[in-house]
């Protein structure tokens, strides 16, 4: 397949990248979740929650750029990410280790991996999907103008989505009811705080693309 003006080696870079980036985000944030929870901005979140606020940017610079459908991509880029993370961590669960210690605290990091890229799955399945499409949506309603609106409209919605599919899945029964529903409501609040301070840099990385790819072309 060869490049056109419209479409080129440059804009297949930075897609590329962009899907680096999000797939890094996201597989450090499945891991990450399982191993403790912290206290951010006076908020209770699983740890690996700011590694997974970088992918908001992400989708929404492909969705403004180069369309819905390659946000799409990205997305799906990500979902192979994790479940590919997910057959490796069992393949060196089967192996025998050199120390009975090893397995043993290999156990204690990954052993909820599996439940915690579950309720990844599922809530990433449904709530970047509408990310993507809410994005698309308000920029068709506001005929392209307000991205500062469309950035964090679509974020604000699919990450109360994700909060509380992902929570419900991964912790239920794990932690007590009260404290699912605060963890819940903390990271949703977490990602709202993010989704406000990244819109700068949702801008600038639109004005940097455009300025160095010079394509701006978006397909649906």
């Amino acid at each position: 397949m060869e490049f056109t003006e419209e479409f080129g080696e440059r804009d297949v870079l930075v897609l590329v990248l962009l899907s680096g980036i999000f797939g890094a985000s996201i597989v450090f944030a499945n891991i990450a979740a399982g191993v403790k929870l912290e206290l951010l901005f006076g908020l209770v979140v699983p740890a690996g929650t700011v590694a997974y606020c970088v992918t908001f940017p992400v989708t929404d610079i492909v969705d403004e750029i180069y369309g819905k459908r390659r946000a799409v991509y990205v997305v799906w880029a990500g979902l192979g990410a994790e479940i590919i993370m997910l057959i490796l961590i069992g393949l060196d669960w089967i192996i025998p280790p050199l120390e009975p210690q090893h397995q043993e605290l290999y156990t204690q990091v990954f052993a909820l991996q599996w439940r915690i890229v579950l309720a990844s799955i599922v809530a990433y399945i449904i709530s970047q999907h509408h990310d993507v499409w809410a994005f698309w949506k308000w920029r068709e309603i506001t005929h392209g103008k307000w991205l500062w609106m469309r950035n964090n409209a679509s974020t604000i919605v699919s990450q109360l989505i994700d909060s509380t599919t992902f929570t419900t899945i991964a912790f239920y029964g794990v932690v007590p009811d009260n404290v699912l529903l605060e963890m819940i409501i903390h990271m949703w609040l977490f990602k709202v705080i993010i989704a406000l301070l990244d819109t700068p840099f949702v801008y600038l990385g639109i004005w940097l693309i455009k300025r160095t790819i010079k394509s701006g072309i978006v397909n649906s």
